[in-house]
């Protein structure tokens, strides 16, 4: 009887997971927690990893950018220490939207993996979607105040009364704008997806048909990732 070579099964490589909801009711929900892991679970297959071992935060949201207040992220950066392997997340904001915060994390050498970013996305990449983000998110807030200023010459604004109300009007008014963005180029997002486009290769293409974004930048992976967020 001769004997029948069988190749060899590709070994998987270890990673530990680290999932982050930002309030105590969503953490008691599951509210989040179920997109990440599905999100890290398709990656891992697709990549050839294997989740060792899981950690997960909920953070109160002031202040949680700060390693003592992430004792499930200080751990998961300990196991991947000692196991020599990288720390893999879904979406980078689960680690941070602060530089400083981020850059902190790669001082501890524990390799990260942002899922959404792709298997490749080196230290260096990291930090610039993470200053991008910061960006973002200092833009919004200077949006807002500019929606809010019309309010001051009519006494909307420092009456205590009324702040509830024009905080929100401010709000909707961003958010109506996002919507409407996000609703004339989420078809073109998807046609992309659908011939098998990752994140990056659909932030590529858009750069290159010249499609600007909603502040008339250019394209990232983060950026189009949040666009089928709202969509969702």
């Amino acid at each position: 009887m001769t004997g029948t070579n069988h190749p060899e099964l590709p070994l998987t490589k270890p990673v530990v997971a680290y999932v982050r909801v930002s309030t105590d009711r969503q953490g008691k929900s599951g509210l989040g927690l179920d997109a990440q892991r599905a999100a890290l679970a398709a990656f891992v297959v697709a990549h050839g990893f294997e989740i060792v071992e899981e950690f997960t935060d909920v953070a109160s949201g002031k202040g949680e950018d700060a390693l003592e207040r992430r004792p499930q992220l200080a751990k998961a950066l300990a196991r991947a220490k000692k196991l020599k392997c990288p720390v893999v997340v879904a979406k980078l904001d689960r680690l941070s939207r602060d530089v400083a915060f981020i850059a902190g994390l790669m001082a501890q050498r524990v390799p990260f993996i942002v899922a959404e970013l792709g298997a490749d996305a080196d230290p260096f990449m990291l930090h610039i979607y993470a200053a991008l983000a910061e960006k973002e998110r200092a833009l919004i807030s200077a949006r807002t105040r500019a929606a809010l200023a019309p309010m001051v010459g009519r006494g909307v604004l420092g009456n205590r009364t009324n702040l509830a109300e024009a905080s929100a009007k401010g709000r909707e008014t961003l958010t109506a704008k996002a919507d409407d963005f996000a609703a004339n180029v989420l078809p073109v997002i998807r046609e992309m997806q659908a011939r098998g486009s990752s994140m990056r290769a659909v932030a590529t293409e858009l750069n290159d048909r010249n499609v600007k974004t909603a502040r008339g930048g250019t394209w990232t992976a983060v950026q189009v990732s949040r666009i089928l967020d709202r969509a969702a």
